[in-house]
């Protein structure tokens, strides 16, 4: 599309985008033909054009010692102290200095046929966690570990509010349910909002990057957590294992 204003000629190229879910900036595009009498146009460009990187690639995971998965179902089990998914899954994330969000979303752990759904989940400091009761009996979500202790209590399943915690702190956080032993599950709350967690083989991908140096980091287990040094850059695609 060209503008043309007294003096100035303007040439504007827009490119067909959605709006939904899309941030956007306000950017002057000026061009002159001569020092008197420009004009200046803005336009509306997404986030995403203006710098993005990806990094993906596979973890090694861990042999699974389990039937297969039906409907990703998944259980915390204990080996030597050490506590994983079985079937093993992984969390890839970016470590780095990144600016904390004013909010941020809810996420959720549901309690469902005597079972944490999901067993698995990484959330950014800060994040507020609820923790909906869908069976017909009663629970007792509790944890003692370091980085957030807390109890909530028998509650019925038409509980309201809904249950719900703040993990204010980083680290592995382990859920378990005082009526039902067997029940467990895991938090692993992250000082970054990059973060993914692998398919059953291993495999991940993070897009939205920031261009920079980082860490890229993949944790397997409560003992185990294997980092990469990375360099994004912006409109690039960056293949890391992690054998």
């Amino acid at each position: 599309m060209i503008l043309e204003c007294g003096l100035s000629r303007i040439s504007i190229r827009r490119r067909a985008t959605s709006l939904n879910d899309v941030g956007y900036h306000l950017i002057p595009i000026i061009t002159m033909r001569r020092l008197a009498g420009f004009s200046t146009v803005i336009a509306l460009l997404p986030i995403s054009v203006l710098a993005q990187a990806t990094v993906e690639g596979r973890v090694e995971l861990p042999k699974s010692r389990s039937a297969p998965v039906i409907a990703k179902r998944y259980e915390v089990v204990t080996r030597g102290g050490v506590l994983s998914t079985e079937p093993p899954l992984a969390i890839v994330y970016l470590d780095g200095l990144f600016p904390r969000p004013a909010s941020l979303p809810t996420k959720e752990i549901a309690q469902k046929d005597l079972t944490f759904l999901t067993s698995l989940l990484p959330v950014q400091v800060g994040t507020k966690v609820e923790f909906p009761n869908l069976d017909d009996t009663y629970h007792s979500i509790f944890s003692y570990s370091p980085a957030k202790r807390f109890d909530l209590g028998r509650y019925r399943p038409e509980e309201r509010p809904i249950p719900s915690q703040v993990f204010d702190k980083p680290g592995l956080v382990t859920l378990r349910c005082d009526i039902h032993e067997h029940m467990r599950a895991l938090i692993l709350v992250l000082n970054t909002p990059y973060f993914v967690v692998t398919n059953p083989s291993g495999r991940y991908r993070l897009s939205g990057l920031p261009s920079g140096h980082y860490t890229l980091k993949a944790w397997i287990n409560s003992k185990t957590t294997r980092e990469r040094p990375v360099e994004l850059k912006s409109g690039e695609t960056l293949h890391v294992d992690f054998p």
